[in-house]
């Protein structure tokens, strides 16, 4: 009898969770019905996160998709922290460099190049659907360096068009400044050398990768970066932990620029 209390008590512990986690409310519209979408904009969720990726080598240790999975995490952190903003798709065809000849990340297989102009037509379209159903600020994230130009000329050319109808494009450049600049400064301060950190695949690059997404990275892989591989820097002392940090740095400095900008109309 003893027994069979002591099975049963084990049995309600392990399928009975002790404070069941209440469920979030969703932020990306690619996992919501149109109902969901409309319902939440009437309740004030009227901002929208349209965030940009790219397709690209990343060295022999990290998945081409890289800075698709790591916005994507990122940019849901950022919404629930503001509060009133729901996260758009990430576009994952960015320009990447020329085809013929190839140039830049286009010299390895996988990578994919939009032009400019293509890339542009995306962005404006997608910011012109999102004003039509309701949407009144919509913020560009670009997790690529390439895009940070193009997101500038677009917020630009459709806040002039629009500037008596209460909807504003946000090109935040600070999103892509604080991985850039700011976590390897952050790194440094811990005794990482800049040969480490690199500009591309190094430490920094899979640190935060490792910290937002594991899955993009082979453990077995990382090595010094060798010429021809696609590595600018050594990522074999990258960790999450290591990339924790930097990762919050980056969803931090975003929230506050973009209160900032929209509060600034």
């Amino acid at each position: 009898m003893r027994c069979a209390v002591v099975r049963l008590c084990l049995c309600l512990l392990i399928t009975t969770p002790a404070f069941a986690a209440a469920p979030m409310d969703p932020v990306f519209i690619e996992e919501m019905t149109w109902p969901e979408v409309r319902d939440a904009i009437k309740s004030g969720k009227t901002t929208i996160i349209f965030t940009t990726g790219g397709t690209e080598q990343n060295g022999p240790h990290m998945a081409l998709g890289k800075h698709n999975a790591r916005v994507k995490v990122l940019s849901q952190d950022i919404a629930r922290a503001l509060g009133d903003a729901l996260v758009a798709p990430v576009i994952a065809y960015v320009p990447e460099g020329g085809i013929a000849p190839p140039t830049a990340h286009m010299r390895y297989p996988g990578t994919i190049t939009v032009p400019e102009e293509a890339f542009q037509k995306v962005l404006e379209f997608a910011a012109r659907s999102f004003k039509l159903h309701g949407f009144r600020n919509i913020v560009l994230l670009g997790d690529h360096g390439s895009t940070q130009a193009e997101q500038k000329a677009v917020a630009a050319r459709l806040n002039r068009e629009w500037v008596a109808t209460g909807v504003r494009v946000h090109a935040i450049e600070e999103y892509y400044r604080a991985g850039e600049s700011e976590v390897p400064r952050l790194l440094r301060a811990r005794g990482y050398s800049d040969a480490e950190l690199g500009r591309h695949a190094g430490l920094t690059d899979t640190a935060l990768m490792l910290a937002t997404d594991s899955r993009m990275v082979r453990p077995d892989r990382l090595r010094p970066g060798r010429e021809g591989d696609g590595v600018d820097g050594d990522p074999t002392r990258a960790t999450a932990e290591l990339g924790r940090p930097g990762a919050e740095l980056i969803v931090s400095r975003t929230v506050d620029a973009v209160r900032k900008s929209i509060t600034h109309r």
